[in-house]
């Protein structure tokens, strides 16, 4: 009769100290008799747990959080199948089950091969993206269902694999349905974020879960793809500075052309004539130009055409002339008068 006694439950309980358990199944084996439950025995169920009484396969009675006396009362899914208490209704058979239905944070995902999208900006292109997110049960019976089946422990490892195919499948059907650039991805990250998140809920409730949170920590580009995002944006902080730019890069290349006097024909030669071609040409050409002309000439403020030493007029474009003479030597304009040049001492003509 002792021996019969201690196959009988009288508490039942789960005593959770792990980090990374989904599912317990309470052990209804002692040795190798199966263990029953007594009529009144004590259910325990924690905060962040569900209890699922499973008979014959057939998922019955869930019960939440709380403390419980098991009766007809409180089993009422058993108790109508037919399968509670009998010799004497003092003791039934059944399968528990607990379900962790706490939040399992920190899950790191990331794409093992490079997503293809087609960008409307640089057509076909492959991207890859990695980040974290976080899932919880919120239907421990359908859970149980959908993918649990007899194992006496499941946790996050047993499932992680297959929700991480899930969000990058998933992450790559709402790149192709939301037809987003790869110029607005990049820099409006955080709603791509929240749009995935929202496309990717369904899937997970299926399950009988929920996406509590995903991060998308970062989407990369292609080398040439990146660089071309770094032109637009510093175009984009430039703005309406885009001649400022323009001259500065012209001021920059004179600059250049001035130490190698080869490198205007590297210039053309390069193919960036087209692009640059009408501020540089003519800058180009007075470079050129200066060294064809007489020492003591002077050069327009308008056009920067050589200009002689007396000319009251430019004779390119016409424009009045200064009465100042230039030094031969340092170029510094000098005072008619003058017969040394204020900055370098040299005589002037």
């Amino acid at each position: 009769m002792g021996f019969f006694k201690s196959q009988l439950l009288k508490i039942i309980e789960w005593k959770d100290d792990s980090k990374d358990v989904i599912v317990y199944r309470f052990p209804m084996f002692d040795g190798k008799k199966e263990r029953e439950i007594m009529r009144g025995s004590s259910l325990t169920v924690r905060e962040s747990q569900a209890a699922v009484f499973v008979n014959k396969g057939q998922i019955a009675d869930v019960f939440g959080p709380g403390l419980y006396k098991l009766d007809t009362r409180t089993l009422p899914i058993l108790t109508k199948l037919g399968h509670i208490f009998y010799d004497g209704d003092s003791k039934f058979k059944a399968e528990v089950y607990f379900v962790n239905t706490k939040q399992f944070t920190n899950q790191k995902w990331g794409t093992a091969n490079p997503i293809a999208m087609r960008d409307a900006d640089f057509g076909i292109i492959r991207i890859r993206g990695y980040g974290v997110f976080s899932f919880r049960v919120i239907n421990p019976a359908l859970f149980l269902k959908a993918l649990f089946g007899t194992n006496s422990l499941f946790t996050v490892d047993d499932i992680n694999d297959y929700l991480k195919s899930m969000l990058i499948s998933c992450i790559t059907d709402t790149i192709a349905e939301s037809k987003v650039s790869a110029l607005d991805m990049a820099s409006n990250l955080q709603e791509f974020n929240d749009l995935c998140q929202n496309n990717i809920q369904a899937k997970f409730e299926e399950l009988g879960l929920a996406l509590t949170n995903l991060t998308i920590e970062n989407i990369s580009f292609p080398e040439n793809i990146e660089k071309a995002l770094d032109e637009r944006a510093t175009l984009g902080i430039l703005g309406d500075k885009m001649g400022a730019y323009t001259q500065k890069k012209a001021a920059d290349a004179l600059g250049d052309a001035a130490k190698n006097s080869g490198m205007t024909g590297n210039f053309i030669g390069m193919g960036l004539g087209q692009t640059m071609g009408g501020a540089m040409g003519g800058v180009f050409s007075n470079i050129q130009n200066a060294q064809d002309v007489p020492k003591g000439s002077k050069f327009c403020s308008q056009c920067g055409s050589a200009v002689a030493p007396n000319a009251k007029f430019c004779p390119e474009c016409g424009a009045r002339q200064s009465a100042q003479k230039i030094c031969p030597k340092c170029g510094a304009e000098v005072k008619a008068t003058a017969k040394f040049c204020p900055e370098c001492g040299g005589k002037v003509d």
